[in-house]
């Protein structure tokens, strides 16, 4: 489970949010690509800016599931 507290800075602000525990698999940016981008200089994805809609907001459900590593939150402020 992602911690909140651990959200990596580059993440926009707001309830989703990636921290440090990425691998930077991809899968995040595959799955919403409108709210996921990589850092790719430190080597970890984050939220580039949060769900404006239903289909995006689903988009980042599915990443979140997906996530191997769970470093997706929707928990944050």
């Amino acid at each position: 489970m992602a911690n909140k507290d651990d959200r990596l800075p580059d993440n926009a602000a707001g309830k989703w949010y990636v921290d440090s525990s990425c691998i930077d698999c991809d899968v995040c940016r595959t799955t919403a690509p409108n709210n996921f981008q990589a850092n790719e200089d430190e080597g970890h994805s984050f939220v580039t800016k949060q769900p404006e809609n239903a289909e995006e907001s689903g988009q980042c459900e599915e990443a979140k599931a997906s996530c191997p590593v769970e470093a997706i939150g929707d928990d944050g402020e």
